[in-house]
């Protein structure tokens, strides 16, 4: 008799090889399919199994039919191939083959609004889709990712246990998965990890850049610095990896980071982030500037050819003890405020899509296995749970106290970066919205007024309740009123 596999995996490129061999790791029976057609000589499925099918409870199927045929039922299918019209061509192939109940679980980078159009579409027909964000590279994939799940309620029973048993352990040993919510919940929570990523690569990268340019410090020093922070406050993921980076060397004898070309490729999901955050009306200054920063990195042509004109300046030195602690505070405040946007933006969908997200769930799956792995991801939760982020992570007593400490050197690093021409767009950004957010009255009132004069959009007053509207004809000769000596 043949034994049925617990769970079908298609699509074999990094991400999905990875993660069948971890499932099968963990004692699931795993059957694998690729939607890719064969070429000369073996399929991929082929590729796969001669590599690693040897002593594993591992199925490779060259026909989609025969492929779900092998599953036990509710049949679970993790698809891992591109966002987009791949995973709707994978989705109508399998529907016919499918009965009621059937779990479709999407584990790729979709857009949460495809995400919660799928789950609607299979809902017709019994199907239960699930979107998942899976973070963690293929590294995370093959040995413990952070997985952020939601769509169908009735998969979640059915999904969670093959999805907590592959999900990287947080410090205290409880799995880095948790169930967002109905619809695209957990693509969108997934879609602003990635934001954040965004945000959080460009403050370090700007870090390095001010470290080389102030300070005058080589690659070996600044390496140095950075594992430095990752023993503090600052230990994330990120950090560790820059770290080693800047260590890596050529077999020549030379920096590779040196020799890299300084344009920064992007996916989409940070403009996804950008875009959400516009149609909601939440601030994402961090995430927008490392956005346009990637693509103005791209205009290398155009940038060598303005730096040629504009481009030398001197540039003081800055003593390397004093700009060290200048700049671990600066980085420290900047990446709580990227983190705090993010979660303002999660929680502003949770409340408009009706999702009911668990602020701190996320915060804490965030902590193993997910690119945004940070030190202060405890502490971020702590404060959602004990309800101290009413009005916003920043005035928790968790935050409040050293993100004022970390303010004056914060400003003295933008300022000196405006003084000498060193690009700081993320870091000035962050810190003009943290501005912004702590003036009590901002000059939007003479926005609001010249609104009123050339179109009529009305504004509020001071003196009367919120929510009555008045007008004003600018152009009619003003009231009669007190002197000016009166």
């Amino acid at each position: 008799m043949i034994q049925l596999s617990d769970v079908g995996l298609i699509g074999l490129g990094v991400m999905g090889a990875n993660l069948a061999l971890n499932l099968e790791s963990k004692g699931w029976r795993v059957s694998v399919w690729n939607r890719t057609a064969p070429g000369v000589g073996k399929s991929s499925v082929q590729r796969f199994m001669d590599a690693h099918a040897e002593g594993r409870r591992l199925a490779g199927f060259s026909g989609l039919s025969a492929f779900v045929a092998s599953l036990s039922r509710p049949r679970v299918v993790i698809v891992m191939v591109p966002a987009g019209a791949a995973v709707d061509e994978v989705v109508g192939n399998l529907l016919p083959l499918l009965s009621p109940g059937d779990v479709l679980v999407d584990g790729g980078n979709s857009h949460y609004a495809d995400t919660e159009r799928r789950v609607q579409l299979l809902r017709m027909r019994g199907v239960h889709f699930v979107g998942a964000g899976v973070s963690g590279g293929a590294e995370g994939a093959r040995y413990g990712a952070s997985i952020m799940p939601g769509g169908a309620d009735e998969a979640r029973p059915v999904v969670m246990p093959l999805l907590e048993s592959i999900a990287a352990r947080a410090a205290d040993g409880t799995p880095c998965c948790s169930w967002i919510g109905p619809g695209g919940a957990g693509h969108f929570v997934k879609m602003v990890h990635n934001g954040i990523e965004y945000a959080d690569m460009q403050l370090i990268a700007e870090t390095y850049a001010l470290l080389g340019a102030l300070g005058r410090l080589d690659n070996e020093s600044r390496a140095g610095l950075f594992e430095q922070w990752n023993g503090g406050r600052l230990r994330s993921y990120l950090m560790e990896i820059t770290a080693a980076i800047l260590r890596r060397r050529e077999p020549g004898g030379g920096y590779l980071l040196d020799r890299i070309l300084d344009v920064a490729g992007q996916k989409g999901t940070g403009r996804w982030t950008v875009t959400a955050a516009l149609d909601l009306g939440v601030p994402q200054d961090a995430v927008a500037s490392a956005v346009f920063q990637r693509a103005l990195s791209a205009h290398k042509e155009q940038r060598a050819m303005v730096s040629s004109f504009l481009g030398t300046r001197p540039v003081a030195v800055v003593p390397v003890a004093e700009l060290s602690a200048e700049l671990e505070q600066a980085l420290y405040a900047a990446r709580l405020v990227a983190y705090a946007q993010g979660f303002e933006l999660i929680e502003a969908a949770s409340r408009s899509f009706d999702w009911a997200v668990d602020a701190a769930s996320v915060a804490r799956l965030w902590r193993g296995g997910c690119i945004i792995r940070s030190a202060f991801l405890d502490d971020i939760a702590g404060a959602f749970e004990a309800g101290e982020a009413g009005q916003g992570l920043l005035l928790s007593s968790r935050f409040l106290a050293p993100l004022c400490e970390a303010l004056p050197h914060w400003r003295r690093v933008v300022s000196r970066s405006v003084t000498d021409g060193v690009a700081v767009p993320v870091f000035s950004a962050l810190l003009n919205y943290l501005h912004a957010l702590s003036t009590e009255r901002l000059p939007a009132h003479l926005i609001q007024a010249q609104r009123d004069y050339f179109g009529a959009h009305t504004f509020e007053r001071v003196d009367d309740l919120r929510g009555h509207f008045h007008h004003e004809d600018w152009t009619a000769p003003p009231m009669p009123g007190p002197s000016a000596n009166s």
